[in-house]
């Protein structure tokens, strides 16, 4: 299983690269010979969708996402499980709609038949990859929620939980 979620790490981080390499085309290009990339502006912003919704299933498992622990810093460890189920719960109903919502916005798109203005590039393969990042954030926040109930032993504490206990 750990495999699988370095897996999910590894996709986000190739994500993460071909934004940032196009970002840096993009620039060098327009800024040293007056170039703009087709579409540049348009596909960089759907791939950035996609890093945002593989991002979420990387960050969503780990627990590495923006938390507020002003009540479970104060409580004893119990009550911290408890918390930690109960929102990783919350997150698993919110990040499940989403993507149900977000299916809908593929298959939509690809009936539309969506294309960019310049390269007629189809939006809906675009879609389709962030939908795929949010299938595997429900997947790894399923497993998350799974091991915290049975298996809370396998759940690896955030490094910057690890710096506040010591």
């Amino acid at each position: 299983m750990d495999r699988f979620i370095d897996g999910i790490e590894l996709i986000a981080a190739i994500f993460i690269g071909i934004v940032a390499s196009l970002v840096f085309v993009t620039v060098m290009l327009r800024n040293l010979f007056s170039i703009d990339v087709p579409d540049g502006y348009e596909l960089g912003q759907m791939l950035l969708g996609i890093l945002i919704f593989w991002g979420i299933a990387a960050t969503s498992y780990r627990g590495t996402h923006i938390t507020v622990d002003l009540i479970w810093a104060n409580v004893d460890k119990n009550w911290q499980r408890i918390i930690d189920i109960f929102a990783t719960l919350v997150l698993l109903f919110v990040v499940a709609v989403q993507t149900y919502t977000l299916f809908d916005k593929v298959s939509t798109t690809y009936a539309a038949n969506v294309l960019t203005f310049g390269l007629r590039v189809p939006h809906w393969p675009f879609f389709l990859l962030a939908w795929l990042g949010d299938a595997a954030a429900v997947l790894l926040i399923a497993i998350r929620t799974y091991r915290l109930v049975f298996h809370p032993d396998l759940i690896a504490p955030p490094p910057d939980a690890i710096k506040a206990v010591e």
